[in-house]
């Protein structure tokens, strides 16, 4: 499908009142500096945020990561290109950011980039400075991002999204009734494959050994169960959700079963290059994002209005109600995203999916960064 023609920001730049005036970035890097010279530096600190607006701490340290990542960013929109899949429903963030004007709020100029590629292909898109960000699902980066492109992570998204459905014909309607049956997935290294053969694991099934996964084209999958190819298939929303409101099929599990339920899927992920040289636009970036992701969570009638414009598929009343049923609302940063990096790694390794050789913790050091604090 083709996607609809995206509007540019009509976001200005600062006032003129602004610009001839310090900013209180301005002052906040002045305190900076006056920080590092002790207490000096304190006491300045001290009498330069009085008069501030709230009860800035005059720690440099505190006061320097607020300057860089709290502020807004000063001068004309600055100009961003995200790649994504249009029509992935876990995006929708992006597409509500953009047409709720969350992007132009934080002062950001956003275009996105449709990419059709492969996981590595969009990574190193990224790497290289073709795209500056992307929204993807963890399950399918991490194996990629294993090869060390120079992309961070800086925010979860939301969870709920990956479905694993069973014949009902077929009386499949429990992982233990999956022993010696055949799953359809749409490639061997979907996210939807790597989350299920962690769950089967977990449950005491052998991924590799006790199913068999069999490939066939996205919106094809419901199909081969039909026919009975296969006695289930795993896939990413939309399509297992509209399928499974056909009635032919049971929902085993998904990844906000059991121990996952507080846990991401879609990530975003900027170049590494755009943290190091500009960490504010890093900031204002995630935090669009993260908003957008709140407002899906509190208007998934609009999430759906937006991502079915964007070339979405099913009814909008389907798509909101599919939304509802994802966690927009849960999106962690910080130690516990970076936590639960760590743990889909380690669970990846068990599956032969990440190198034994690979460090979980020292591997989500490397791929995450906190931009927010």
């Amino acid at each position: 499908m083709e996607k609809r023609e995206i509007g540019n920001s009509l976001t200005k730049g600062p006032s003129e009142a602004k610009r001839g005036a310090f900013s209180r970035r301005s002052v906040l890097t002045l305190v900076c500096t006056l920080g590092a010279a002790a207490p000096f530096g304190f006491g300045a600190a001290r009498a330069l945020t009085a008069s501030g607006t709230g009860s800035l701490s005059y720690s440099p340290d505190f006061i320097c990561r607020a300057a860089a990542n709290t502020e807004e960013l000063q001068g004309p929109p600055r100009q961003l290109k995200i790649a994504w899949n249009a029509n992935a429903a876990c995006t929708v963030a992006a597409a509500v950011a953009k047409e709720r004007r969350i992007f132009a709020k934080h002062n950001l100029d956003v275009d996105f980039v449709n990419f059709g590629g492969t996981t590595d292909q969009l990574l190193e898109a990224i790497a290289t400075g073709k795209a500056d960000a992307g929204l993807g699902l963890a399950l399918r980066w991490l194996k990629p991002l294993e090869q060390g492109f120079d992309v961070r992570i800086t925010a979860g998204v939301h969870g709920g999204c990956i479905r694993l459905l069973g014949s009902k014909a077929a009386n499949i309607d429990s992982l233990e009734s999956l022993r010696g049956k055949a799953i359809a997935i749409s490639d061997q290294a979907s996210p939807a494959k790597n989350f299920f053969s962690i769950y089967l694991a977990k449950k005491g099934i052998d991924p590799a050994q006790e199913v068999e996964w069999r490939q066939y084209p996205a919106n094809l999958l419901a199909l081969a169960v039909d026919k009975g190819e296969v006695q289930a298939l795993a896939e990413i929303d939309p399509l297992p959700y509209l399928w499974l409101k056909e009635g032919k099929l049971n929902e085993i599990a998904t990844n906000l079963t059991g121990e996952f339920a507080d846990r991401t899927c879609c990530v975003l992920a900027i170049r590494g290059s755009l943290t190091r040289s500009e960490m504010p636009v890093a900031a204002a970036l995630t935090r669009s994002i993260l908003e957008a992701a709140d407002r899906v969570a509190s208007d998934p009638a609009d999430a759906a209005a937006i991502y079915s414009g964007y070339g979405g598929r099913g009814s909008l009343e389907d798509l909101a109600t599919m939304y509802r049923s994802h966690t927009h609302h849960r999106h962690p940063v910080g130690a516990e995203l970076k936590k639960q990096l760590l743990l889909y790694t380690d669970e990846l390794r068990a599956v032969n999916v990440i190198k034994r050789s690979t460090d979980p913790a020292k591997f989500a050091d490397r791929i995450y960064l906190d931009v927010l604090s």
